[in-house]
């Protein structure tokens, strides 16, 4: 794969002033191009970190432990007592979906250091979070959606979900030690905080593009990548003018304007966009607070059609 490919990506970058640390494209043959505008450094995925959390998901339910049918407040009788009226009918498929019918981003609490300063558990702080809309019917992007996913995972493995996919996700990919952060109780943030390299991030993409499989090895089913891939919500927000927020949202992932494309998605641009109908990957790593989408679409612009 020639580096020509990235040509007009690299011009539109500098045209539009983007804040670009490094791309990569990959296809399923093996073949890949990169181009870097910094040095190759680990940076936070942000909300790119819960494609991970929504893999170690799939692999409970591939190992039985585990339905999207089942009750989140099923794994969590210690706070039946102390959770709001509706609590118990969130599923969690509403929790993959961002439908839990509780409208907060975390917990009510105004801002992040609050959230930090507050001693109870935050598996306590989202069930007592009050239920306003019939729990799968209406999307709202929620960090707690994702972080009780994570806490479900440890329920059921007894390790944080960090240290439950370092040897079944992370050690296969080739990421012997992911920095991830976790909340004040200890347990891994899951919806924001996974630390990796550009490339390291692809790798996430290669595995969803092959169907589960990285280099040979079934790391999930290929029936959760499908179901991740296509069991989508609406999920258009008022206000929201952004077309590529709007094409639906799987399970942990974002559908992409152009038809049968996926990504995992972080703020300020960390990007991993699966192309099943051109077998490739295109993963980027930024810091763009102005205009992180306009990298998506020179993607599909400038990079895809060469494929």
């Amino acid at each position: 794969m020639d580096l020509s490919l990235l040509d007009r990506f690299r011009l539109a970058v500098a045209e539009q002033n983007l804040c670009v640390y490094g791309i990569r494209v990959e296809t399923a043959d093996g073949e890949s191009v990169s181009h870097r505008w910094r040095s190759d450094d680990a940076e936070n995925l942000y909300s790119g970190s819960k494609t991970f959390t929504s893999l170690a998901v799939g692999m409970c339910v591939d190992d039985g432990a585990l339905r999207v049918t089942d009750r989140a407040l099923g794994f969590f009788p210690e706070y039946r007592e102390t959770a709001s009226p509706g609590s118990g009918e969130i599923t969690v498929l509403d929790l993959l979906h961002m439908a839990s019918g509780k409208l907060e981003f975390w917990f009510g609490d105004p801002d992040q250091t609050a959230l930090e300063a507050r001693p109870e558990d935050w598996a306590e702080l989202f069930f007592r979070v009050p239920v306003t809309r019939e729990p799968g019917t209406q999307f709202f992007y929620s960090n707690a959606c994702t972080y009780m996913l994570g806490r479900i995972v440890e329920k059921i493995s007894g390790k944080t979900l960090r240290d439950f996919l370092l040897p079944r996700l992370f050690v296969p990919l080739g990421i012997p030690n992911p920095q991830w952060n976790a909340c004040p109780g200890g347990h891994t943030l899951c919806a924001t905080g996974l630390q990796l390299t550009t490339e390291e991030f692809s790798r996430l993409g290669l595995t969803l593009l092959n169907g589960g499989v990285y280099k040979g090895r079934r790391i999930v089913s290929e029936a959760w990548v499908q179901s991740l891939a296509n069991d989508t919500i609406p999920c258009g927000l008022p206000g929201n003018e952004e077309p590529e927020s709007a094409a639906g949202y799987g399970y942990q992932v974002w559908r992409c304007v152009c038809p049968g494309s996926y990504r995992a998605d972080g703020m300020y641009g960390q990007f991993s966009i699966v192309v099943p109908d051109k077998r490739a990957v295109v993963t980027v790593t930024a810091h763009e607070e102005k205009a992180p989408y306009e990298i998506v679409r020179s993607v599909f612009r400038d990079i895809v059609p060469q494929l």
